[in-house]
């Protein structure tokens, strides 16, 4: 029954984390402090001060950092292993009370939900890095901004309607990376493929 209630929760904070992990720690601790949303299990933790504060420290860094053309980019590179260990942890943390059994699939879950996020979310980047207009990055950062409050919003005030929500974001998210998928394939032969080239050139 716990593991139901905490569905939205544990769906959501793995998407959200793929796409805003400090956000998502901020956002939960700061609402489990002021009583908005229960945190099962040891996920009461991030409820502390010092933790949901840091989060929203390193979530400003990101802020700036994730609307800058190519510095998204090296950000999205360095944190393509953080946000899934993150929510890995996270989703570990917050089935404590199931036992160890129940906690590492759903850790799994949890980190494999947040890796396919934050790998669609660098592959889109990516592909608007390529593009010429310069406005693009910054539109799309703010977007993808506003869609992980309103989704952590939908956690802590609806969470029937946003485990929907968040249903039909994985899905579109998987969809997404399939696409993108194929493009990043595409440049990173290119590159290569270039780079043999030179090398043939030279010798």
């Amino acid at each position: 029954m716990e593991a139901l209630s905490s569905l939205p929760l544990l769906l959501g904070g793995s998407w959200t984390s793929g796409i805003r992990f400090y956000l998502t720690v901020a956002v939960l601790g700061f609402a489990g402090k002021m009583g908005w949303i229960g945190l099962p299990g040891d996920l009461k933790v991030i409820s502390n001060p010092l933790i949901f504060i840091a989060a929203g420290l390193l979530y400003g860094v990101e802020f700036l950092a994730d609307k800058i053309k190519y510095v998204d980019t090296i950000w999205d590179s360095i944190h393509t292993f953080i946000k899934p260990i993150g929510a890995a942890a996270l989703g570990y943390a917050a089935s404590s009370n199931l036992g160890p059994v129940a906690q590492i699939p759903l850790a799994m879950i949890c980190g494999t939900l947040s890796g396919g996020t934050q790998l669609t979310k660098a592959s889109a980047r990516l592909a608007i890095n390529a593009s010429p207009e310069p406005v693009s990055n910054a539109v799309v950062s703010t977007s993808e901004d506003g869609l992980s409050i309103f989704v952590l919003y939908m956690i802590v005030k609806h969470p029937v309607v946003a485990t929907i929500v968040i249903i039909l974001l994985l899905a579109l998210t998987a969809w997404l990376f399939i696409k993108l998928f194929k493009f990043v394939k595409k440049v990173i032969g290119f590159l290569f493929r270039n780079k043999s080239d030179n090398i043939e050139k030279h010798s």
